[in-house]
Parts: C-alpha cells; structure tokens; sequence
C-alpha cells in the first residue's frame, strides 16, 4: 500500500458508523493520525444516522503497535511531546463522551497505546491469537495516558503486573479473563459474523437509553480530560531523556 502517513476513513452503514485507521507500520499511530481518529470518533457520535460506532483497523496482522517509534524520536522538547501524547488523550476522552457505543474490532496484537484504544472501547471483540502488552517502560516511558482506561477495564492488579513485566505478551485469553476482551473468536469470520450481530441490535436499540448507559459506565471519569493531558506532560518529558531515546533507537534497529 503506497499510504505511508497513514489514515482514517469513516462510513456509515445501516446505522453502524464504521472509523478504520491505518499505518503501513504495524498500525501504528503518528500524531496526525491520533486526531484524525479523535475528529472521526466524535464526528459519528455527533451523527444522528450513527447509533453505534465500530472501530478497527486495516489488515490481518497487528491491530495496533502504540505510538509511531519514528515520530518519538524526532522529539525534540517538551512541549511537542506533550503534543503527541495527547493525541491518545483525545482518542480516549472521544471514546468517553460520545453519547453512542463504541465497539472494537481487535483482529491481531495490541501494544500500548493500541492496548488503550482497546479497553476504552465499550465492548471489544478479538480473535484468539490477539495477545497484549503494555511495552512503554522497556523504552523508558510508562502507560501513562491509556494507564486509566486499561486499569479501568481490567484493574490495578492486571494492570500493574502489564506495565511492570513490560516485554511479556499476555495472551488473548487472558485479556479476556481480565474484561479487556468483552468476545474472543477462534478467526475473522466468526468474529465479524458476531459483530455484525451485537451492532444491528444495537442500532435497533433505544438510543436514549444506551447514551444514559454509557454515562453510567463511564462515572467516575468526569476529570479525564485534565488527567490525561497532564500524564501527556510527563511522557512528553520522559521522552526527552538519553534513556528513552537510546532504548527507542536500540528497538528500532532489532526491528530493522
């Protein structure tokens, strides 16, 4: 695919506001991409021919690396770091406030920030080799701006022991035994066959109803929207460091 800033397309289908993004790098997220995705996401539940809003992204593989290592390295002070970070920020708290469900589609492996689009969506489908990991500490960072959905999902136990151990892959069954994964499908297929399934009799559901369910499951999370901007600030900084930067250019070349 010759796409290589990558993108976000929206459509609306019967009522399903289908957003997909895409990365040739494993699906990962460059800033520009992050609010894109962001716009998309609070464009459909804006859309009053959206009553349930589907997120995925293109290919077979890799669901979603995190953040675009290329664009991490070029970082070069704080406040564009801060910048970037926010990005998944406002992805997360676009998540949080459409009144309209958001549905998953985690159709290969999640890395940090991919592993926070996943647990903030309201119900997330994924196949049975889609494993997990939190891997910002082995570059010198931390979860810190998906840390409250992830933690939110699966707890403080779950969630300590991803961001601690930050080079194991926990597998998809775990993730589903943790309520990050709310479906797991043994492949495509089926698992699309189910989704289409929950998001027709979403959209034949009252949607005054599921905007007041949605306000119940998010309780809590009103200040979000500060919270993540300032863990934004300390990854925006964190980044910043020779650690960091040699950890990311020592990844990228075993990469390579």
């Amino acid at each position: 695919m010759s796409d290589q800033k990558g993108h976000v397309k929206s459509e609306v289908r019967n009522g399903i506001g289908v957003i997909t993004f895409f990365h040739p790098q494993s699906n990962s997220l460059p800033g520009a991409v992050l609010r894109e995705l962001a716009a998309a996401i609070s464009h459909a539940g804006n859309d009053d021919a959206v009553k349930v809003i589907l997120l995925k992204s293109e290919g077979e593989k890799a669901f979603c690396a995190g953040a675009s290592f290329d664009e991490l390295v070029s970082i070069n002070d704080k406040e564009s770091g801060t910048y970037f970070f926010s990005g998944f920020a406002m992805v997360i708290n676009a998540i949080r406030l459409v009144p309209k469900f958001v549905i998953a589609r985690v159709q290969g492996k999640a890395v940090g920030g991919g592993v926070g689009i996943a647990a903030a969506a309201d119900y997330t489908f994924a196949l049975e080799t889609a494993s997990v990991k939190l891997s910002e500490l082995a570059v010198g960072i931390g979860p810190f701006v998906v840390g409250p959905a992830v933690e939110r999902k699966v707890g403080t136990a779950a969630f300590s022991a991803m961001t601690i151990n930050a080079t194991q892959w926990h597998s998809a069954q775990w993730a589903h035994q943790c309520g990050l994964y709310a479906s797991l499908s043994a492949d495509a297929n089926q698992m699309d066959n189910s989704i289409d399934q929950l998001c027709h009799q979403l959209v034949s559901s009252n949607p005054e109803a599921m905007s007041e369910l949605k306000k119940i499951f998010w309780k809590g999370c009103e200040d979000w929207e500060a919270l993540l901007n300032e863990r934004a600030a300390i990854s925006g900084q964190l980044v910043l460091s020779d650690f960091t930067k040699n950890a990311i250019a020592k990844f990228k070349a075993q990469i390579k």
